[in-house]
């Protein structure tokens, strides 16, 4: 998965009030999907990079702009992200909100925020990110979760939260951090560690976040903030997995055993009504088929997911093959995609003749009418108010 640093942040995607520019962030989207990565979406509402025409607005005339922005953002990515940093960083270390142009809107911009980003795009995740919310007593933690908790009881839309993982500067990783993850899960909400770097990429600190990480099943990424040590924002600190030329370093090793060793069976946190395909196979002119496994590995003549947007990957633990027979491999049916998504298979000959086989099977739901789903190709309508 990858998240732009700067280039969907709201003075690159809105230099001028209503004059939008998505060039940059279209540039990462597109290089990251042709690699079959997801792309999260960072950041809508923010307090700083800002734009500058929006910089000294106050009042209904900043609440108005704000709304517009998300709106206008996501209209141009809508079905096409896994999440999105609806806001960013809106809290003291006291816990109480930050004084902000945004806070001076009113204390209630974060749920217009939220709410307002719901209704542009449906299907995507809906986080709050922010930094220094990895140990469970500290105070902004608190106020993060019960922010989360608030929302949840009375129905404002958000899907998970991102703590940044900042372990620069000698600060190191809380003893209760998993407790902070599992906390934020139990709120109802997906955790994400979404801009991790550690001074001089200290190995126990990388393998102990990642471990927490794997341990608390609804965590469901870890993003470091940035590739080499050298391109780092605090690049005196080394604090990546990589060093300046590229090469691995002794963290990268300690980030992989752990994952090496982690479980494979996430619990399912759909976001509205989920839409499973298991596999997908194009034979372009009845000849090279090209088979998908759907949010899953390669296995048997299928390939890793890939070529799609949009959508959220799941692995199952249920063996099916004593009742599956004539689809093989019985495996693909352990894995899933689903929410509104698009396979864009590359490599096609336009105008001629394409078979498409869809493998389908239900392993959320337990009756029919609880999932029902349209299928398009190419724009038109394939499969209408399918139940599988």
């Amino acid at each position: 998965m990858v998240t732009a640093e700067n280039e969907m942040k709201p003075d690159a995607t809105e230099p001028n009030q209503n004059q939008f520019n998505f060039t940059a962030g279209d540039q990462i989207y597109n290089w990251a999907v042709g690699k079959g990565m997801k792309v999260r979406g960072h950041t809508l509402a923010w307090h700083s990079q800002q734009p500058t025409w929006m910089q000294n607005m106050t009042g209904t005339t900043l609440r108005n702009a704000m709304i517009n922005h998300i709106n206008g953002v996501m209209a141009h990515y809508k079905g096409k992200l896994y999440a999105w940093d609806v806001v960013n960083e809106a809290f003291n270390e006291d816990g109480s909100r930050r004084q902000s142009n945004l806070q001076g809107t009113g204390n209630d911009w974060i749920e217009v925020a939220f709410k307002t980003a719901r209704a542009a795009d449906p299907n995507v995740k809906l986080c709050h990110n922010d930094y220094n919310i990895e140990n469970a007593t500290y105070a902004k933690t608190v106020a993060v979760l019960n922010m989360i908790k608030d929302f949840k009881s009375r129905g404002v839309p958000i899907d998970c939260v991102g703590l940044q993982t900042h372990f620069t500067g000698g600060s190191s990783l809380p003893s209760n951090f998993q407790t902070t993850l599992q906390n934020f899960a139990n709120a109802g909400v997906d955790v994400a560690l979404t801009e991790v770097d550690v001074t001089n990429a200290s190995t126990t600190q990388y393998a102990g976040l990642t471990q927490a990480c794997v341990n608390v099943a609804r965590c469901v990424g870890i993003t470091v903030w940035g590739v080499r040590h050298s391109d780092s924002w605090p690049s005196n600190e080394s604090p990546l997995l990589f060093d300046g030329s590229g090469n691995k370093k002794a963290a990268y090793t300690s980030v992989l055993n752990v994952l090496n060793s982690a479980p494979t069976n996430p619990t399912p946190t759909p976001a509205g009504t989920p839409t499973p395909t298991p596999a997908v196979t194009s034979t372009p002119n009845s000849a090279t088929t090209l088979s998908i496994n759907s949010g899953g590995s390669a296995s048997g003549s299928f390939t890793a997911d890939q070529y799609f947007s949009g959508g959220t990957a799941y692995t199952n633990t249920v063996d099916e093959s004593p009742i599956i027979s004539n689809v093989p491999p019985a495996a693909i049916f352990q894995s899933e995609r689903y929410g509104a998504f698009t396979y864009t298979i590359p490599n096609r000959t336009a105008g001629s003749s394409q078979t498409v086989t869809l493998h389908f099977d239900e392993t959320y739901v337990t009756a029919a009418g609880q999932r029902v789903f349209n299928v398009t190709i190419n724009g038109t309508t394939a499969l209408s108010s399918f139940d599988i």
